[in-house]
């Protein structure tokens, strides 16, 4: 009895993986345009299992209309909904965060004055909004067949990939003239510490000096043409009281926040290279897919609406 069901077991294993085998041939048979049928051959015994699991040499109807070729498309067309379904979920949040933080007390705000746009809410709201477009696409386009959907999904990937590509490289190019500019602008920035209008900077830096356990761009220094000499934000103490940061012998965080923030980069770049290649492969298989899936509806001559 157990023998029997070992070798039933073996049995279903070798039919599965003949199974997946023929399937991804003839997924590069869509691929080269060439039938399936011509890549798995025509005359040679197709390998499928009966009830018992046990594998059979008998040529069935589907086999000849390739049907397997259509089941594999069909498995990564669900697949590609599934996925682009979860990323189009993960935009609606980062949106609705995004949203959140516009209409709240301003607790977080942009540090650049030459950029008043350039803020974690906006940001937030613009990822998620591409974030939702681009997974709208890819699901609608996959679950509809839908040429037109599918090549403007493969479109916006191809665009954010070069898009990225760019801005990288031109960051590493001119790392050190984009360092000067952001530590002089982030310093003008300071200047709004106490105006009106500005509580969103203001908190901004206080959480930022708390978190990072830093005080001002540089250095605390960088506070005394804001506040008056020998003052500096309470949140710059070592020991924070109310009224701490206009006592000189106060013990303060002496490395500045640029420099805090370059150091945890740096000790993460790991954790963030590895994020990065995540997304780069993801673009690029929902670029292949999306492909896949376009060429496969070409070549069938299947009429869908736009």
């Amino acid at each position: 009895m157990l023998r029997a069901r070992l070798e039933q077991g073996v049995a279903m294993h070798v039919c599965l993986c003949v199974s997946v085998s023929m399937c991804v041939l003839a997924l590069a048979c869509v691929w080269l345009g060439v039938p399936a049928w011509v890549c798995v051959g025509e005359s040679s015994p197709a390998l499928f299992c009966d009830s018992a699991g046990r594998p059979t040499g008998a040529r069935t109807a589907e086999f000849k209309k390739c049907n397997m070729a259509r089941g594999c498309l069909c498995c990564l067309k669900y697949m590609m909904f599934l996925f682009n379904l979860i990323f189009w979920l993960c935009g609606c949040g980062l949106l609705g965060v995004g949203i959140w933080l516009s209409v709240s007390q301003g607790n977080f705000a942009t540090f650049s004055p030459s950029f008043p746009s350039l803020s974690a809410a906006n940001l937030v709201i613009a990822i998620g909004t591409i974030i939702m477009v681009t997974g709208f696409l890819g699901c609608l386009g996959a679950i509809k067949e839908n040429k037109c959907l599918l090549l403007s999904f493969f479109v916006v990937l191809l665009i954010i990939l070069l898009a990225e590509l760019i801005l990288l490289i031109l960051f590493f190019v001119y790392m050190d003239k984009v360092s000067e500019n952001a530590k002089k602008d982030l310093k003008e920035g300071l200047l709004l510490y106490n105006t009106e209008n500005n509580v969103g900077l203001k908190n901004a830096w206080n959480i930022i000096q708390a978190e990072m356990r830093c005080c001002g761009v540089t250095d605390y220094t960088d506070w005394y043409p804001v506040l008056g000499e020998n003052t500096v934000p309470d949140r710059c103490c070592m020991e924070n009281s109310q009224g701490c940061g206009r006592n000189s012998t106060t013990p303060l965080w002496k490395t500045g926040c640029y420099d805090k923030v370059k150091i945890w980069f740096d000790d993460n770049k790991h954790v963030l290279g590895t994020v990065g290649m995540c997304i780069l492969v993801m673009q690029i298989l929902g670029m292949a897919f999306s492909m896949t899936l376009c060429q496969h509806i070409h070549r069938t001559g299947k009429k869908y609406a736009a």
